[in-house]
């Protein structure tokens, strides 16, 4: 099977051969070869694949098991009145059965950021909360075990380009195949960062024809100290940071057009937060580009709280439909500021 890497475009068949088409030489390049899906077996740190949804490249780094809620599942949308639904968020999730499923934190090939329909700017963490410095990992994405296509890198002289790759991972002593093993540098990475890089729940919804999928986790805390005529006081502000996928599952040409958001705190305060598009953007999902990903950051005052909400979406006759953000919690680690 032929992929066309960086137009998202199946091109044929031959053999299974994996190839790019790079948009201005109009070339095919072999990247690869595609491997056999392994739908019941999780994947190991060090697997290639391409995604099956974005087209980029992509190394395996962590596995993990997620807790999957998805209200397609269970009965779609709560049905509340005017007055509850400012509380809506916490009360559905003790309502939902999750699924647990595995996922993974990848690596992205730098070479394909460019022809993405998603942000490549990785993750952030205070990896110190007595700065104000955010820990940024760029090229990291979280991706479904369905996601992952499994392959074999044919290219020698570089199989992946990643700032991270070396320094993580290691050739295998396979001779048979270009393959990577974890180094001890990765596992001491994961062992120092894993309250950062690993999250424990996936949120899904859809609504008419547009799923939404959000991934929030915890980003950490920054405590400040105020002096007043009874004392020293110590507050805390946490930050949360949560990746949001769109995709169009009908096929028709919608555009998002606006964000409407409520972020509740359990300090008692709810925040309303409109705005036009995501991220400086008016994404435009096409049969042919379904999906659009993004990822942003929100904070509390308070270590825990829950966030819901809807993107505005216009049809192609000028008609517009709201798309609901299924709720989701924002949690910290408590451990962190006991």
């Amino acid at each position: 099977m032929i992929l066309c890497r960086l137009r998202l475009r199946w091109l044929g068949r031959n053999g299974r051969s994996l190839h790019c088409q790079p948009p201005v030489l109009q070339r095919l390049i072999e990247v690869g070869k595609l491997e056999n899906p392994q739908p019941d077996e999780r994947y190991k740190a060090g697997q290639l694949f391409l995604h099956r949804v974005f087209g980029y490249r992509g190394v395996i780094l962590l596995p993990w098991t997620a807790r999957v809620f998805d209200r397609d599942l269970h009965g779609g949308t709560v049905s509340v009145s005017n007055k509850e639904k400012d509380l809506i968020g916490q009360e559905q999730l003790k309502g939902l059965k999750a699924e647990d499923l595995s996922y993974y934190q990848v690596l992205i090939d730098q070479r394909d950021f460019p022809f993405m329909r998603s942000q490549p700017e990785g993750i952030t963490f205070l990896a110190d909360k007595d700065n104000s410095s955010l820990y940024t990992v760029s090229g990291l994405d979280y991706v479904s075990h369905e996601e992952v296509l499994p392959y074999t890198s044919t290219d020698s002289d570089e199989p992946f380009r990643h700032e991270l790759f070396e320094q993580f991972l290691v050739p295998s002593t396979d001779d048979s195949k270009i393959s990577y093993v974890p180094r001890d540098s990765l596992r001491a990475w994961q062992e120092k960062n894993i309250q950062w890089l690993e999250w424990t729940d996936v949120h899904r919804e859809t609504t008419k024809g547009i799923r939404v999928t959000v991934i929030p986790f915890y980003v950490g805390y920054k405590a400040s100290s105020s002096s007043n005529g009874g004392g020293t006081t110590t507050s805390h502000v946490h930050w949360w940071r949560y990746n949001i996928r769109l995709e169009n599952l009908v096929g028709e040409r919608v555009q998002l057009r606006e964000r409407y958001w409520k972020i509740y705190s359990t300090s008692g305060t709810l925040e309303t937060v409109k705005g036009k598009g995501v991220v400086g953007q008016e994404p435009v999902l096409t049969a042919r580009q379904p999906a659009f990903q993004y990822s942003s950051h929100v904070s509390l005052q308070s270590p825990s709280g829950h966030m819901w909400g809807s993107y505005r979406m216009e049809r192609q006759d000028g008609k517009l439909f709201d798309v609901r953000i299924p709720p989701f919690m924002l949690e910290s680690n408590r451990q962190q500021h006991k």
